[in-house]
């Protein structure tokens, strides 16, 4: 990869380091006369220009990002072999990118909105990629469904905008989407600044130690800055004002030299316990409760440095939960699961076969060595090296050490609703939520939902959807009932 400096001072150049004689006048047939296809110097310049921009994300499009720096601060080497987390005060370079969900790439930061928390660890045996969101939940507990709710945040392919028939209709329809859309509705759904929200890894995640044992964990970062929000009135005023609002609050903080930073902890589960916890662990619409598995405090994460290029190192980053290092791996989620193909199966699509060796997704503590060559952006970076395995001049070999352990599967394959535990519904969170939150948390959030509700076209579409609230906590059924019917 290049290093040179481009912004030293010389003749311009084209793409191929030719000096240019003119960067303001195009050549011509004659002073008034049309353009010439020989001016090479226009041709490139604009073809060039007409290909700036790769497909944007489909989900996730609009975003901000930031490297910095994780500082383990305790010994978790008896859940987990994972050489980043090997002793306190080991310190490893990240990558954090923040996003909204459902906006395009050019909409506003300050929406009710998830929002994505997307870090990548360069460890010294690989890159770690932990994907997650601002809320520890999510509104489906299988990856079938995806594509379908994503649609129904998108704009309706008849009308161009989002449309609330086809929000509500598919939340009434999918019940353990209520306790996310609580959230959602709530204080939280619109942070006041990326760095003033928290996040999760949300799914969750198999540790293993040295000596083979398992354990299930879930990831929680929590803001050092503390939690500060906007209501829906703040927010459509910031929108309209500055919709670069977080983005360039978070590159203004830090080339302030005001660094922001998250603690980070986990809740762990020894993996004996997942087949008779009260709720099943793996169901991505459900948290587990910290009287039942404490947070532990494993490290700090704090961001210093902003990209050079919001092209290169923002929108070209990609981030896949499929990449794990020896100690860490996947669950039994259904939603973590599908995630595994699709998050690397899109950065293929949208940045190439070879996306993962740009600059800002490549190892950096480590190589990748293997045999695959070749590719759109392929650098020849294996010069002449040989491209199979097993070889007997000095390739690289299999360790025979998976990074994680199996876990143990029966019964027969078929298209199975997701294991059910004793206490397992859609509505119970959603109704212990809304009991946690203050009478004016309340009323916020019953004025939030109510007047989107209110936009729903059909009578039924908005019954049902009102009817899954009441499921979770009959008053908070009974007040959106009541906000509802005075706004149509």
């Amino acid at each position: 990869m290049s290093t040179e400096n481009h912004t030293a001072a010389g003749p311009l150049t084209t793409e191929t380091g030719a000096p240019v004689s003119s960067n303001n006048q195009s050549e011509a047939a004659g002073p008034g006369g049309p353009l010439l296809v020989q001016d090479q110097v226009l041709l490139a310049k604009l073809a060039h220009f007409n290909r700036e921009r790769i497909p944007e994300r489909v989900v996730h499009a609009r975003g901000a990002g930031a490297y910095g720096t994780f500082t383990a601060t305790a010994d978790v080497t008896a859940y987990t072999r994972a050489a980043f987390l090997s002793a306190p005060g080991k310190q490893t370079e990240t990558f954090l990118r923040f996003s909204t969900v459902a906006g395009n790439l050019g909409s506003a930061d300050a929406v009710r909105d998830p929002r994505g928390f997307a870090l990548k660890f360069y460890t010294e045996e690989g890159n770690y990629d932990l994907v997650g969101n601002n809320t520890p939940v999510f509104f489906i507990r299988d990856a079938i469904k995806f594509p379908d709710f994503i649609h129904t945040q998108k704009r309706d392919p008849y009308t161009g905008s989002q449309e609330a028939d086809n929000v509500w209709d598919f939340w009434g329809l999918s019940p353990e989407s209520t306790h996310q859309v609580t959230w959602l509705f709530g204080d939280r759904g619109i942070p006041a600044s990326y760095r003033h929200m928290d996040g999760f890894g949300s799914h969750t995640y198999q540790w293993v130690n040295a000596a083979g044992e398992q354990f299930w964990v879930k990831y929680h970062f929590k803001t050092d800055q503390g939690i500060e929000n906007l209501t829906a009135e703040d927010a459509a005023v910031l929108a309209g004002q500055d919709p670069d609002s977080h983005q360039r609050d978070l590159r203004e903080a830090i080339e302030r030299g005001e660094y922001p930073s998250w603690t980070v902890q986990v809740q762990i589960m020894p993996a004996a316990e997942a087949a008779t916890y009260r709720f099943n662990p793996f169901d991505l619409t459900k948290v587990w409760p910290n009287a039942d598995y404490p947070r532990i405090t494993i490290g700090k994460l704090e961001l210093n440095r902003n990209p050079d290029n919001v092209f290169a190192e923002v929108e070209q980053s990609a981030f896949s939960p499929a990449n794990f290092v020896p100690g860490i791996g996947p669950s039994p989620d259904k939603m973590l699961q599908g995630r595994l193909f699709a998050y690397g199966d899109a950065h293929r699509y949208r940045v190439g076969i070879n996306a993962d060796q740009l600059p800002v997704n490549r190892p950096h503590a480590t190589t990748a060595r293997n045999g695959n060559r070749d590719g759109l952006g392929y650098d020849g970076r294996h010069a002449g090296a040989k491209n199979y395995e097993p070889n007997s001049f000095g390739g690289p070999a299999e360790t025979g050490r998976p990074l994680w352990a199996p876990v143990h599967v029966s019964g027969p394959t078929g298209e199975w609703e997701t294991p059910h535990h004793a206490e397992d519904d859609d509505f119970v969170q959603a109704g212990d939520l809304y009991r946690l939150m203050t009478a004016d948390e309340r009323d916020r959030l019953i004025a939030n939902l109510a007047g989107f509700i209110a936009k729903v076209t059909r009578d039924d579409i908005a019954d049902r959807a009102i009817a899954n609230f009441a499921k979770a906590d009959a008053d908070f059924g009974a007040r959106l009932t009541e906000a509802v019917a005075k706004l149509r």
